[in-house]
């Protein structure tokens, strides 16, 4: 279970992120059209996942923006906005932001992806969300970076994400 806090406020993760040199968990996650996409949907590629509570949230939209910025410049590089949100939300968010380099995954009917990677906020006023996490995954599907974001309101370290692609 990680710790992390909220404005302050201590709250707790089902678990911890998976770990550097492991491979990442298959995962089904409802993209914009409902249909469902699963991790060999991006078998090959690069892919950074950046999870967060709510796309309807300052900092997690900040975070979609200057991912998408970045997406852009890199080659064989997927950036997968993970959040708990419906479909509907995350697609309105990105329609009218214009934004066009990231895809968004939402874990709004089981939350297993969230429960399985240790990411689900088990107490506090966002219970049920999902923590603010990086992980990077290289082509061969094995985790490179992680990063656990200790105060849920702070932007993730973009630096050190896309720097070990």
């Amino acid at each position: 279970m990680a710790s992390i806090t909220l404005k302050g406020n201590p709250i707790n993760t089902s678990g911890e992120l998976p770990t550097v040199g492991s491979k990442i968990s298959d995962f089904k996650l409802v993209k914009n059209d409902l249909s469902v996409a699963s991790l060999a949907d991006f078998a090959g590629k690069k892919l950074v996942l950046n999870i967060f509570p709510s796309i309807d949230t300052g900092t997690c939209a900040t975070s979609v923006r200057k991912f998408n910025e970045s997406a852009s410049k890199l080659e064989n590089t997927n950036v997968l906005c993970i959040s708990r949100d419906l479909p509907f939300a995350q697609n309105r968010f990105c329609g009218a932001e214009g934004l066009e380099n990231v895809i968004n995954l939402s874990d709004f009917q089981a939350g297993d992806f969230g429960k399985t990677n240790g990411l689900e906020i088990v107490n506090g006023p966002l219970a049920g969300l999902h923590s603010r996490a990086i992980i990077v995954v290289d082509e061969n599907g094995t985790i490179t970076h992680t990063e656990q974001v200790g105060e849920i309101a702070d932007e993730p370290n973009y630096e050190a994400a896309l720097a070990v692609l």
